[in-house]
C-alpha cells in the first residue's frame, strides 16, 4: 500500500496507467463542458497547459518555477512558449525522465530540472522568480502553508502564483467524506484533506498574496473524469469485492471522484505578491543547475 507520494507514483497501477492513458502526463485536460467524446486526451491536456500559460500572463523570458514537475512535460510546454523554467520534482524516476525529455527536446538552455520538495526551496534565493505554479501537486504537500510561504519568498515583488488544484465541500457528507479520505490516504494527498472550499484562497491571502482570481474548471474536466469513471467502473467493483482498494488507488479515485463530483471543485487560482514588498536579498540567485 502506498505510504508516501513516491510509493504512490512508483506503484504498478500508477506507472502503467499514467503511461498508457496520459503519456506520463499527470493532469486533467481542458474541454468545452458539452463535450461527449474526450479524445484525443493529449490534445485536451495541451489545452489545459495553454490555459495555465495564459493565466500566468508572463512576458517572454520570464523565469518560472514549476513546483512538482512530474516528467517535465508542462515545463517543456512553457519553455516552448518562451518562458525560462526551473522545475522541482520529488520523485527520483520522474527527475530522470524529465531530464531525458529536456535533452531529447534540446531544451537544456530553457529548462532546468532539480530534485527536491517545494516545501523547502532553500536552493533558490529570495525574489528570484517572475512566476510559479503547481498543477495538481499541492494536494500532495504535507505542509501546504509552508509551501505557500516558500513560494512567496522566492517570487519577485509583483510575481504571480497559480495553483491548479482540488477543493471539496464534503465535510457534511459522511459517506462521501469517508470515501475521499481513503482516496487521499492511498494516493498520499494530505493537503486535499484540508482543502475545503475557499481554503486555498484564504491561505494565500494569509501568506500575503493579493489580487486573488479563482476560475472553477470543474465542468471543463468533466469529459475526462467521465471517461475515467467508465473505464474503471467494472475493475472498481472487483477491487471492492476482494478488498484491494489500497493497491488500486487510481481505480478507486476514478469512480469515487465521479460519484461525488458535485462536491469537488477543480480550480485554477491566481495570486500576486505585492509589488511594494521589500527585497529580502541584495541580489536574487538565478541558478540553472546541470540537467545531467
Amino acid at each position: 500500500m502506498p505510504v508516501t507520494v513516491s510509493d504512490y507514483y512508483h506503484s504498478l497501477e500508477s506507472r502503467i496507467g499514467y503511461r498508457l492513458l496520459l503519456g506520463n502526463t499527470r493532469h486533467f485536460g481542458y474541454y468545452d463542458p458539452e463535450t461527449i467524446w474526450p479524445f484525443p486526451l493529449g490534445a485536451a491536456m495541451r489545452r489545459m497547459e495553454e490555459h495555465l500559460y495564459k493565466t500566468l500572463g508572463l512576458k517572454e523570458d520570464a523565469l518560472v518555477l514549476d513546483a512538482g514537475a512530474g516528467n517535465g512535460g508542462v515545463s517543456i510546454y512553457m519553455a516552448n512558449k518562451g518562458l525560462r523554467m526551473e522545475a522541482v520534482e520529488l520523485v527520483d524516476t520522474h527527475v530522470e525522465n524529465a531530464r531525458a525529455s529536456v535533452r531529447l527536446q534540446h531544451m537544456q538552455k530553457r529548462v532546468s530540472i532539480s530534485q527536491g520538495t517545494y516545501e523547502d526551496l532553500s536552493a533558490f534565493g529570495d525574489n528570484t522568480f517572475d512566476g510559479a505554479y503547481t498543477m495538481e501537486t499541492l494536494v500532495h504537500a504535507g505542509e501546504p502553508d509552508q509551501a505557500m510561504r516558500e513560494f512567496y519568498r522566492v517570487l519577485k515583488p509583483g510575481g504571480v502564483i497559480v495553483h491548479v488544484e482540488y477543493e471539496h465541500d464534503m465535510d457534511d457528507r459522511h459517506v462521501g467524506r469517508k470515501a475521499l479520505a481513503k482516496v487521499n490516504e492511498y494516493s498520499h494527498m494530505p493537503a486535499f484533506e484540508q482543502f475545503t472550499l475557499g481554503t486555498i484562497r484564504s491561505r494565500l491571502e494569509k501568506t500575503g498574496f493579493e489580487g486573488l482570481e479563482v476560475q472553477d474548471l470543474s465542468l471543463n474536466i468533466a469529459p475526462m473524469m467521465r471517461f475515467f469513471f467508465l473505464l474503471a467502473y467494472i475493475p472498481y467493483l472487483i477491487v471492492r469485492l476482494f478488498g484491494l482498494e489500497a493497491y488500486f488507488t487510481n481505480t478507486m479515485a476514478a469512480v469515487e471522484l465521479w460519484y461525488y463530483r458535485d462536491d469537488i471543485r477543480y480550480l485554477m487560482i491566481k495570486a500576486r505578491k505585492p509589488s511594494n514588498t521589500q527585497s529580502q536579498a541584495d541580489e536574487p540567485r538565478r541558478r540553472l543547475p546541470n540537467t545531467g
